[in-house]
């Protein structure tokens, strides 16, 4: 039987662990990161997450949101019929019932992509979701919380994102790209400057100079909106 087949009359009984979660957000806007930039996107925000990046831009789901059914959830997100669906946060695997809803978003037919810092385990994971693994550089001040476990469990549908801050960074995720041999491992290697802090176009210009196999990556939601929520 289906997560969605359980909730919705299928007969299984679920905790309430499993069918609820504490949720920020839900918006549809178009998709700013990631291989699918650009595309419409419904995006799933749940509240919390255990790292304290220095250049975090979602602090406001740090705490506070609101308890919904999963449901409850899934009929919001179909209103807008989307195809394309991002479970995000905070750290969206920080709830447990992060994974039913995952799953149960691919059994309504979208196509689902999880952004995670990558600190959490990522084992459970249904394996129709497309993974967006944030490798956490050491100018984020969370490098310590990076579960290199995780490079294991990640497929050619996947993705890894380094957000690079400054020169070091950006020679520390050259060094993890080698290392983990990760342009062969995952789908794509996305390289994004630290919005205010790095200029895509010095980063542009190292990624040249080096001819490194990764994808240059600027927010386009910040670009368009400006840090804005909802979008």
């Amino acid at each position: 039987m289906t997560y969605l087949a359980s909730i919705t009359g299928g007969g299984a009984a679920d905790t309430a662990a499993e069918t609820t979660l504490r949720i920020t957000e839900i918006f549809y806007s178009l998709q700013g990161e990631a291989r699918t930039v650009g595309l419409p996107t419904v995006f799933v925000r749940l509240t919390g997450c255990p790292l304290r990046c220095v250049y975090c831009d979602t602090a406001y789901a740090f705490s506070g949101g609101e308890q919904r059914g999963l449901s409850d959830v899934l009929a919001e997100v179909a209103r807008f019929a989307p195809r394309f669906v991002t479970v995000t946060g905070g750290e969206p695997l920080a709830q447990k019932s992060c994974l039913p809803l995952l799953a149960a978003l691919c059994d309504a037919g979208y196509e689902v992509s999880l952004e995670t810092s990558g600190a959490l385990p990522v084992a459970e994971v249904d394996a129709r979701v497309v993974k967006v693994l944030d490798l956490k550089t050491p100018a984020s001040a969370e490098a310590h919380r990076n579960d290199y476990a995780n490079i294991q469990y990640l497929t050619p549908r996947d993705q890894i994102k380094f957000v690079i801050c400054d020169r070091a960074d950006y020679e520390w995720a050259r060094f993890k790209l080698d290392e983990y041999d990760l342009a062969r491992r995952v789908s794509d290697v996305l390289f994004s400057p630290s919005h205010g802090q790095l200029h895509g176009r010095d980063l542009a210009e190292w990624i040249l100079a080096d001819k490194l196999p990764v994808r240059l990556q600027l927010q386009l939601h910040k670009l368009l909106w400006n840090d804005e929520p909802g979008h």
